[in-house]
């Protein structure tokens, strides 16, 4: 093989090993991330159950994964929502928006996702402070439970809220319950729940006498913001788990960066978690607006030929 052939292969399909001065290149299996189970847990929103045990043995709450659909998709980023070391699985929460996720979307049982890196991000802090809250908004219901579950398990009172546009919409009930001391649901329509959103019921427990040491807090970056400023008069902790643009993940790119107490900062590899009340949110949500035109004209395109079938 001469050094100027071009091997047109993935980098983790090539192995090189050195064998009398010279370097054979073999092509190796590429691992299998499988989809073991898929639930629909309510309209545009898949719940997947996807084999990686290396993955799952070193999963934390609060960190998440990068996955591509195919050789040529996009790399997307999700949350860890649950993990299973024996098992060696990883479930993931997503909610179709766009090109990438409508695509995943439309995965079934069986089917395999071409790569998923991670566990990334630092996991969420653990440590007792009496009594927190974790405040889940639309598909950020899922990304609570594992940290829910973690703030129990050494000790901690949970409090949970949790809260949709409407009950359709609202997922997890029973797992976010399994894991909190008390458990609070809103809708903003009324139709379940108390009528409202979730930082106006965390309001209303504060305003009762609710003694919290830590608010944590994920969802739609709107919903954050709102639950920071509810905090802040009572300077009440507040760590809200970010989700801007992302690309490569690893802290190159700076697509992701955001601006924490006024400095800069990579959520891909200085999160996701920051304390709500230091994070520039209008500089945040500018920058999730950049692609919205891109975006729109991709989830177009993929609809268009996904309807004549040349694309799954």
């Amino acid at each position: 093989m001469s050094e100027s052939k071009i091997l047109p292969l993935p980098l983790h399909f090539i192995q090189g090993q050195r064998q009398n001065d010279k370097i054979v290149v073999q092509r190796q299996p590429q691992t299998m991330y499988n989809i073991l189970n898929k639930q629909n847990l309510a309209p545009s929103i898949k719940e997947f159950q996807v084999s990686c045990p290396e993955i799952a043995k070193k999963a934390q709450p609060g960190q998440f994964i990068v996955a591509r659909t195919d050789e040529r998709g996009e790399r997307v980023p999700l949350t860890i929502a649950d993990y299973d070391r024996d098992k060696g699985t990883i479930t993931i929460v997503v909610q179709e928006a766009g090109k990438t996720t409508s695509q995943l979307g439309r995965l079934n049982s069986g089917d395999t996702l071409s790569d998923v890196i991670g566990p990334l991000g630092i996991p969420t802090h653990m440590e007792k402070r009496g009594t927190v809250a974790c405040v889940g908004g639309g598909v950020g219901i899922a990304p609570v439970y594992p940290v829910a579950r973690g703030f129990k398990e050494i000790g901690n009172k949970v409090i949970s809220i949790i809260g949709a546009r409407t009950k359709e919409l609202v997922i997890w009930e029973e797992k976010i319950s399994s894991v909190s001391d008390e458990l609070y649901i809103t809708t903003d329509d009324g139709s379940y729940g108390r009528k409202g959103f979730v930082s106006s019921e965390l309001q209303r427990l504060i305003e009762g006498g609710k003694e919290l040491g830590l608010v944590f807090a994920v969802g739609p970056t709107l919903m954050m913001r709102a639950t920071c400023e509810v905090t802040r008069p009572y300077k009440l902790r507040t760590i809200v788990s970010l989700n801007p643009i992302m690309v490569d993940a690893t802290g190159m790119c700076g697509a992701c960066r955001v601006s924490v107490g006024g400095k800069t900062k990579f959520v891909c590899v200085d999160g996701p978690d920051f304390d709500g009340h230091q994070v520039d949110f209008d500089q945040l949500l500018s920058r999730q607006r950049i692609y919205l035109q891109e975006e729109k004209k991709a989830l177009e395109w993929y609809n268009s030929v996904h309807s004549q079938g040349r694309f799954k």
